[in-house]
């Protein structure tokens, strides 16, 4: 099964959205502590391994938090899960929360980012492979079409008419690509690779990111009330959650299989495939300067990308305040 990257659909509006599910039993640590909320931006897989890895380990309990971990899914938009006062932070995209902002004057400061890049990219198969945007002239290229102003995006960034590359509509489904309808789809270039392994292929893939479409992913998003009023305790949870990364990143292939009958049962994966999808995010997400990192040239990376795509965004949009306190 591939992660869908329509998983960071854009904030249609900051009405409440369908209910946040519960947590595997027995995981949330609730101590004598100040409880805190969480809201993930997907189904429980290893790209939030390092969070199940915080709580595994007790770092949330140590630094004085109850944190509550709540999953995303396919109805579930994060943005509209802090508006509704269900979480106090929640992992988003830039594109949807700084949309947010713009149009809607939704109350949003992002103060961190997981993904340092941005894990969507162009994936062909190895023996008819796809190596940059100039090559995808002529071929036909399967987008979800919440990411076809990305690709355009990308296209223009790199000198390439719109034209000159078949566009059609992606079900986030590699059967296609295998059969040879199409020459290549965007997904997430941490999963589908070993989706296509597995049907005795190999895959390549690029990253959007490589080819001056440069976003981050997951980023941290708070509410402007939340961040006066808990500051404290946001900047715990993201010493906790760091150390959760660090300690993930030490040996990614240690967790995943402690969470087989837990966070990710009943996803539908096999704990091998969360394995290589914990492998392939590592060099995604890491930091010389720590997990969650924004510095100023990624900030101003990500601001005129959005730029790029009518996405009005600025640097008052982020918080690096935090950062500094970790």
């Amino acid at each position: 099964m591939s992660i869908s990257i329509n998983r960071r659909r854009f904030l249609q509006s900051a009405a409440i959205g369908a209910a946040a599910l519960s947590v595997p039993s027995g995981i949330t640590r609730a101590l004598a502590a100040t409880p805190l909320t969480m809201q993930a931006a997907w189904i429980n897989d290893a790209e939030f391994c390092g969070y199940f890895a915080a709580l595994d380990e007790g770092y949330y309990t140590d630094a004085g938090l109850d944190l509550t971990y709540l999953p995303g899914g396919p109805d579930v938009i994060p943005e509209s899960t802090l508006i509704a006062g269900r979480a106090d932070l929640a992992l988003t995209t830039p594109d949807t929360t700084i949309k947010a902002i713009v149009d809607q004057g939704a109350p949003f400061k992002i103060i961190g980012a997981q993904y340092q890049k941005n894990p969507i990219g162009i994936v062909s198969l190895a023996k008819a492979p796809i190596k940059s945007p100039e090559e995808l002239k002529g071929k036909t290229l399967a987008v979800p079409p919440v990411n076809v102003i990305s690709v355009e995006a990308m296209l223009e960034i790199n000198g390439i008419d719109r034209s000159e590359v078949n566009i059609v509509p992606y079900a986030y489904d590699p059967t296609p690509l295998l059969k040879g309808e199409i020459d290549a789809s965007l997904d997430f270039t941490t999963n589908v690779p070993y989706t296509i392994e597995q049907q005795g292929e190999e895959a390549y893939s690029f990253l959007l990111y490589d080819f001056g479409y440069k976003t981050y992913n997951d980023t941290v998003v708070v509410t402007e009330e939340t961040l006066a009023e808990k500051r404290d305790l946001l900047v715990a949870w993201m010493r906790a959650s760091r150390q959760g990364w660090n300690a993930n990143f030490q040996d990614p292939a240690a967790y995943p299989p402690k969470f087989a009958d837990t966070w990710f049962k009943g996803t539908g994966r096999t704990v091998e495939n969360e394995i290589f999808f914990n492998e392939a995010q590592q060099p995604l997400i890491e930091n010389p300067n720590g997990i969650f990192a924004m510095d100023d040239a990624g900030i101003d990376a990500n601001i005129e990308t959005l730029n790029r795509i009518g996405i009005k965004a600025s640097k008052d949009m982020f918080d690096t305040s935090l950062l500094a306190e970790i």
